[in-house]
């Protein structure tokens, strides 16, 4: 699944290569074959599509896959060596840890200068300079320099010789021409390393930009594994892709203005990696809620209408399929459309209306039908037999019906509410009552008059 903190990488991404006329490079790192599946591949492009960075798109190449450069990769592994830029070893992680008292410790150069020649089991150590230190050209967090005699001489080419994943990464970034890298910060320690391979294989190093982690409520990174990071499942909850768009692009950075409701033109026309915050970025989805209510608002109704239509089937209807009136759902959609955060509550805003009895909600028959709620529902039943059917006359009869029993309107219909729809929040009530009939309006009354032994 597509992770939130990819989806934003890649609108970042997305943003900076329309904005200087440059390309949007998709690479699939495939070369695990246990994290490669056809489907996982289709799922990242649709993906991607859903928040707008398209295969249609001039500003999009791709994809390519890792595994078609192999060759390249391993042509680029023997140049190190051959240049004395690599050499090979043998060390086993047991005999390093006996040297060096410790399993924390990175590697001591031991095969430095044995001149192993390849051979099955030996893998391939960049050598990396004793001296000076590697400088990184970060647009968001300046130039970090990285004491090169920090950096362990590290594997490159494994002892079967196939090349790690650090190498072949640099090896595609050349051939693609990547001229500019934006990812998230817990790359930054990877960087002067594959800076160093970069150099070595004779090729200027990309301009880097490292963004903030995404955090949860708790401020702990966002987990696959503890909190809801795949944009898949947003968007099958009914966030709509503008919403998480607007939203994902202020994560970590903003225009400079209190306006956050944007489309995104104008946000990649704003945007400017360099005024990336540092900082962690709080994942808030309640704001992310909010964002996505305001676009539901601002549809053209028919629009909205034709956005909820997938709840308003199986497997999310809890309604007989045949018992689903389009007429009805008309009505009730603009209803509807102003209270709706995500578009999938509109499955329990319109149920009542095609279910044959009222949803059944233990708490809310709790809080309405107090004592005396069953006088009121006698009360409205008697008067709603005779009543002129709209939405005003119905508000009429409800306040005649509070006024008799010394209530406010809020509190009378409460039960009504509950018995005709179910529970205690809904669509306007008295829309609601026009729009689903007189009788079986009183079917419901009576129901509920029942089974409150009344």
């Amino acid at each position: 699944m597509f992770h939130v903190g990819g989806a934003r990488s890649a609108l970042y991404n997305w943003a900076v290569a329309r904005q200087s006329g440059g390309k949007f490079v998709l690479r699939i790192e495939d070369t695990d074959a246990a994290r490669n599946k056809p489907e996982w591949i289709d799922g990242i492009i649709s993906a991607l599509a859903s928040i707008g960075i398209s295969e249609a798109d001039p500003a999009f190449e791709g994809p390519f896959f890792q595994s078609h450069n192999a060759d390249r990769h391993r042509e680029a592994a023997l140049r190190l060596h051959s240049e004395g830029r690599a050499y090979y070893c043998d060390c086993t992680r047991e005999q390093l840890q006996e040297r060096t008292g410790s399993q924390q410790l990175g590697y001591d150069g031991f095969c430095r200068e044995r001149g192993l020649e390849q051979a099955e089991g030996r893998a391939l150590r960049f050598r990396t300079p004793d001296e000076g230190a590697t400088t990184v050209v970060d647009l968001i967090r300046g130039e970090p320099s990285f004491p090169n005699s920090a950096i362990e001489d590290f594997v490159v080419a494994r002892g079967d010789g196939s090349p790690v994943f650090l190498l072949a990464n640099v090896v595609d970034d050349i051939d693609e021409g990547i001229t500019e890298v934006i990812r998230g910060e817990e790359h930054l320690s990877n960087t002067p390393k594959q800076q160093l391979l970069w150099e070595a294989l004779g090729a200027t190093p990309p301009v880097w930009a490292h963004l903030p982690v995404i955090v949860n409520e708790k401020r702990q990174k966002l987990s696959k594994r503890r909190d809801k990071v795949a944009l898949e499942d947003y968007l099958s909850e009914g966030y709509l892709p503008g919403a998480m768009v607007n939203y994902l692009m202020l994560l970590g950075w903003g225009p400079g203005d209190d306006v956050e409701i944007r489309p995104y033109e104008e946000l990649e026309r704003m945007f400017r990696v360099e005024d990336v915050n540092t900082s962690p970025a709080f994942f808030d989805v309640k704001k992310l809620t909010a964002f996505n209510g305001e676009y539901i608002r601002a549809m053209p109704p028919e629009e909205f209408a034709e956005a909820c239509r997938p709840w308003l089937r199986e497997p999310y209807a809890t309604w007989r399929p045949e018992a689903y009136d389009e007429s009805v759902f008309a009505k009730l959609a603009p209803l509807a459309q102003t209270r709706l955060s995500v578009l999938g509550e509109i499955t329990r805003y319109v149920d009542w209306a095609f279910l044959d009895e009222a949803p059944e909600d233990e708490a809310s028959w709790a809080k309405a039908m107090k004592p005396g709620a069953g006088a009121i529902l006698k009360d409205t039943r008697e008067r709603c037999v005779t009543a002129d059917w709209d939405a005003d006359s119905l508000k009429a009869v409800l306040e005649e019906v509070a006024a008799a029993h010394g209530l406010k309107l809020g509190k009378a219909q409460a039960p009504v509410r509950v018995a005709v729809t179910g529970r205690t929040v809904g669509l306007p009530l008295f829309e609601s009552l026009e729009i689903l009939g007189r009788e079986r309006v009183l079917a419901r009354l009576d129901a509920a008059s029942a089974k409150l032994g009344e």
